[in-house]
């Protein structure tokens, strides 16, 4: 399914200048870009074309947060 992103290619996915907004976790890509809770290029203190796996069992919220967002391809490991 879609593209395959190293963490370096995933890191310019991050909404500057005019650039998607992707983040990746348990090694999908999904596109933020729509979410308001990304609008700047960061939600809280995690940025935007990061991995956020490890972030996510601190979150107040689980994956579900993910079900509605668009996955655009794979973190390649």
């Amino acid at each position: 399914m879609g593209k395959t992103f190293t963490r370096e290619e995933l890191n310019r996915y991050n909404g500057a200048d005019g650039r998607p907004t992707y983040v990746a976790y348990k090694g999908e890509v999904y596109d933020v870009s729509e979410s308001p809770l990304f609008e700047y290029g960061m939600h809280f203190e995690h940025y935007a074309g990061e991995d956020l796996t490890d972030f996510m069992a601190e979150a107040p919220h689980g994956e579900e947060v993910l079900r509605d967002i668009p996955a655009v391809g794979r973190l390649a490991e």
